[in-house]
């Protein structure tokens, strides 16, 4: 949302973030401010759950009296509740006469649910109701636009896969910390991301590799993850270390590992692959579509002892994954930027208002 936000000021457009009040701490506060001059039509902060509540009904009211007031053209959901705010609210200013627009990018959220669940059923029969309300669809990955069509049926609206990017700025050589542990997970805290299974892979090889990790983080999980490193007897070797940058974290470690069951497309990979750091991945989401064309290995998601041998491997003898990761980042820089990211969803705004437009003021045919 960054990177968007900013590219598309670049790019002229007047621009405005609406984000959650509560989540994010101090590194997400700092990234907004950064963005005060990109944003001229400000940055609003309202409380948004994560489950379903009231809050949700004022909140999508609050977001559709800011885009009549400012005469916003685009309304761009980000992730099950943002594109939820952002469809509602374009629903009620069009029954104004208004002329917004709502498009939604799915980040995983109700896509990772399994429709054979309740919460599964529920986000499912939202998604389907709030369809008809999107002029357009943007998916990072191949496999986003895949899984929507899977659970909620094929889009009716336009769609654009347009990957994630980064900087140029943003890929460098690496520097590690003397003190640098084996391993570093980045990330949030909860079960999806695999945690519990880098600490068991961390103490099924330990009598033969007695690796050290860093888990970098915070989340709903995190008292659950610490109880389960001190039972398997890794209390010296795991540090939970909080949340901070990805920068600062690959400096604390030689590997990087995402040991995720279920991903979208995790800025993550391209932020480790941009920084030249040895990679071990699971293989879900649109991970594979961020190799794809290199020698990166993927592990099986969900499998404990596929991912410790990896570990094994990499920690016997890191060379193989050095080269891998140095070819992974010549590869990310030349497919994944910023600029490609960003003209190609403006693009998109512009090709689909200008054909709504023509057809809005399309003149019914005649007979003769």
């Amino acid at each position: 949302m960054h990177d968007l936000a900013r590219g598309q000021a670049e790019l002229g457009l007047e621009v405005g973030i609406v984000c959650d009040a509560a989540t994010g701490g101090a590194q997400a506060n700092a990234a907004l401010s950064r963005l005060g001059d990109a944003c001229t039509l400000g940055v609003t902060r309202l409380k948004m759950g994560r489950n379903l509540g009231f809050g949700d009904w004022q909140n999508y009211r609050a977001i559709a009296k800011l885009a009549a007031e400012g005469g916003i053209n685009v309304l761009h959901g980000h992730g099950a509740k943002g594109g939820a705010y952002a469809r509602l609210a374009v629903r009620a200013l069009k029954r104004k006469r208004k002329e917004t627009y709502a498009f939604y990018t799915p980040h995983g959220g109700s896509l990772h649910y399994s429709p054979s669940s309740l919460m599964g059923r529920v986000y499912i029969s939202a998604e389907r109701r709030l369809a008809p309300l999107t002029d357009g669809l943007i998916f990072e990955s191949v496999f986003a636009a895949r899984r929507y069509s899977e659970l909620i049926g094929h889009p009716t609206c336009p769609v654009r896969v347009v990957p994630n990017g980064l900087y140029a700025h943003e890929f460098y050589e690496p520097v590690v910390a003397d003190d640098a542990v084996d391993f570093v997970y980045v990330g949030e805290l909860r079960e999806l991301k695999g945690v519990d299974l880098l600490l068991s892979a961390l103490a099924a090889q330990a009598t033969t590799y007695p690796a050290r990790a860093v888990i970098v983080g915070s989340g709903p999980d995190e008292d659950r993850f610490k109880r389960q490193a001190r039972s398997l007897g890794l209390g010296g070797k795991v540090q939970f270390v909080g949340s901070q940058p990805a920068r600062s974290a690959f400096s604390r470690a030689r590997c990087v590992v995402v040991p995720s069951r279920a991903e979208s497309f995790p800025y993550i990979v391209l932020e480790a692959a941009a920084a030249r750091m040895p990679v071990i991945a699971t293989n879900v989401g649109g991970i594979p579509e961020i190799v794809a064309g290199s020698a990166t290995l993927l592990v099986p998601p969900g499998d404990a002892e596929a991912l410790a041998a990896q570990m094994r491997l990499f920690l016997a003898d890191p060379g193989p994954f050095l080269k891998r990761a140095a070819e992974l980042q010549a590869h990310v820089a030349q497919r994944f930027t910023v600029q490609n990211m960003t003209e190609s969803i403006v693009d998109f705004y512009l090709t689909e208002i200008e054909a709504a437009r023509a057809k809005r003021f399309q003149l019914p045919a005649t007979a003769t």
